[in-house]
């Protein structure tokens, strides 16, 4: 390529000798004289016999030079298209991350669930025995009747007076039907009867409450079984792709590599590539040529 260059530069300087030939042809030659001493003011310049055949050489100059420097583009358009060429790579299938299924999260159950799996008959007993304590504790509450009674008992005068009219009074009778020791004995028979039923309402909320726990804890165990079969799945599906990655990764750089050497190849190829010369131009390159030699 460097020699069509330098054929290509050598035409382009012969042309261009032969152009300022042509521009120094004149129609004739002018002199004066000047204290008897004659001087040229410009020299004759014939256009010569061979006009033509100077013409003709001047135009195949251009013509080769023309051709010599399409062809030297036609093979640096084909050298930077080669180096602009890029790997194929739509046969390869990049691998795709897959995820394990998912699982459901089973949520606690609360207090409600826990009254549920009571029998009807032990559901039964409990509102029972509630509503037993309930009115039970009630009656013997510092604020209930039974004490009102025995606070009213131990403050109860004898006597009492009722106005009949204004001045006049009359005295009422007061007959006691309970006494104290009575009354103290039947808030300790109701208070031993109100712990028996609130013992059985305590009984059977500590029953909710650990079927409840238990059940929690079941269901915690189950989600965590889930979640430890999830984590393996995941792990052993992150393996697999990594694996598969790694293989697609490897699977580019080796194409890519090739294709580079290969490329490389092809520019040493294109560049080593000889001009096909057309037989037109042929003699005046072999002209050059054997200049140079």
């Amino acid at each position: 390529m460097s020699q069509a260059q330098s054929i290509s530069n050598l035409c382009n300087q012969n042309a261009l000798e032969i152009q300022r030939e042509l521009e120094s042809y004149n129609n004739c030659s002018k002199s004066i004289v000047i204290d008897r001493q004659s001087y040229v003011m410009q020299e004759a310049s014939v256009i010569p016999d061979n006009i033509l055949e100077k013409l003709k050489i001047k135009g195949d100059l251009h013509a080769c030079q023309a051709f010599l420097m399409e062809a030297i583009k036609g093979k640096d358009a084909e050298i930077e298209r080669i180096q602009n060429t890029r790997p194929d790579f739509s046969h390869l299938v990049e691998p795709k991350r897959q995820c394990a299924t998912d699982y459901d999260v089973i949520h606690n159950v609360d207090e409600s669930w826990g009254w549920s799996k009571l029998t009807d008959a032990e559901y039964s007993e409990y509102l029972q025995a509630e509503a037993m304590a309930a009115h039970l504790g009630q009656f013997i509450h510092k604020n209930g009747k039974l004490s009102s009674l025995r606070k009213e008992l131990s403050n109860m005068p004898s006597i009492e007076w009722f106005n009949v009219e204004d001045g006049k009074k009359t005295p009422v009778k007061i007959t006691k039907h309970h006494d104290s020791q009575s009354l103290m004995q039947l808030h300790e028979d109701v208070a031993e009867e109100h712990r028996k039923y609130e013992q059985r309402v305590n009984y059977f909320k500590a029953k909710v409450k650990n079927l409840v726990s238990d059940e929690n804890a079941r269901i915690q165990k189950e989600n965590a079984d889930k979640a430890a079969i999830f984590l393996k799945q995941e792990e052993a599906l992150n393996r697999e792709y990594t694996l598969a990655m790694d293989e697609y990764k490897g699977e580019l750089c080796r194409l890519t590599m090739e294709f580079n050497a290969q490329r490389e190849l092809n520019v040493k190829s294109a560049a080593a590539l000889r001009i096909n010369v057309d037989p037109r131009f042929q003699s005046v390159i072999d002209l050059f040529i054997t200049s140079e030699k």
